[in-house]
């Protein structure tokens, strides 16, 4: 009991030291903005109020945001769970010549970040006339390496028979992706949403880059903006960051199991 307790104990300890970054964004997001700029360390506020919540939908669009990031980082898993699906399925049941060598390339593509291709990638858009839309947005995120490679080991765990089966019965390849593969792979698909959804949802520097009007900024751009020179720009940035982080965390806390065994899940074969 002793030995419980202590673990327990230094357990919250540790939780409270990792949290207190989150738990002071919160406190101050309903801090006066007298109470922050003061001399005293303030960690709790002693007047709580709404009004930095308030302020920050008044000064930016805040809905209007929201609204596009959720467009955006849903689209972006949707297209992703599709086209990873499709081309882990390739690499897992299909033979054909350079098999081996092409998903090595698409491995490779991993070490690459994404700063190194960001102004190759603008250029490239810019030219097509997709810059400020929804489509500049989302289409360079349609796929991933990561998701690829996800897939694929989840389907290796998976006997071929299980495919020629399904051939021999006149199953075509998108109708045993759909009907056999897909059922079968429900924790993977669950990890690759949150995975996607998240980072999707946290994209700054190319939403930045290319978008210019309101009416197609993210959240995370929308946040920025409520940082100028007044006293009360800290508290009105940390009101929006809470109010933003909330969809992400959802996301986590719903989809945590998911996205555990989804990682870990295709780790072991058989």
């Amino acid at each position: 009991m002793i030995q419980k307790t202590a673990l327990v104990t230094m357990n919250l300890i540790v939780c409270l030291f990792m949290l207190f970054p989150l738990l002071y964004t919160i406190s101050v997001a309903f801090m006066p903005s007298g109470e922050l700029y003061t001399m005293a360390m303030n960690i709790v506020p002693k007047h709580p109020t709404l009004e930095n919540f308030v302020e920050a939908f008044h000064k930016i669009p805040l809905v209007r945001f929201v609204l596009n990031s959720f467009l955006v980082a849903g689209s972006i898993t949707l297209g992703q769970i599709v086209t990873c699906s499709l081309a882990a399925f390739a690499f897992s049941f299909l033979n054909f010549k350079g098999k081996n060598v092409l998903f090595m390339l698409v491995m490779a593509t991993m070490m690459v970040p994404g700063e190194a291709t960001i102004i190759s990638n603008y250029l490239t858009v810019g030219s097509l006339g997709l810059l400020d839309t929804y489509i500049v947005l989302i289409l360079p995120s349609l796929t991933s390496a990561m998701g690829i490679f996800l897939f694929r080991q989840f389907y290796m765990t998976f006997p071929i028979s299980l495919y020629e089966s399904a051939k021999l019965d006149g199953c075509g390849n998108l109708r045993f992706i759909v009907k056999i593969l897909m059922p079968l792979t429900k924790s993977a698909m669950g990890a690759m949403a949150v995975y996607t959804f998240i980072n999707a949802w946290n994209m700054y520097m190319w939403p930045l880059l290319v978008t210019g009007s309101d009416s197609k900024r993210t959240v995370q751009i929308g946040i920025s903006m409520l940082n100028s020179v007044d006293a009360q720009s800290i508290t009105l940035m940390l009101a929006g960051v809470v109010m933003i982080i909330i969809p992400s965390i959802s996301i986590f806390i719903v989809g945590q199991k998911a996205l555990i065994k989804g990682m870990f899940s295709g780790a072991v074969k058989g």
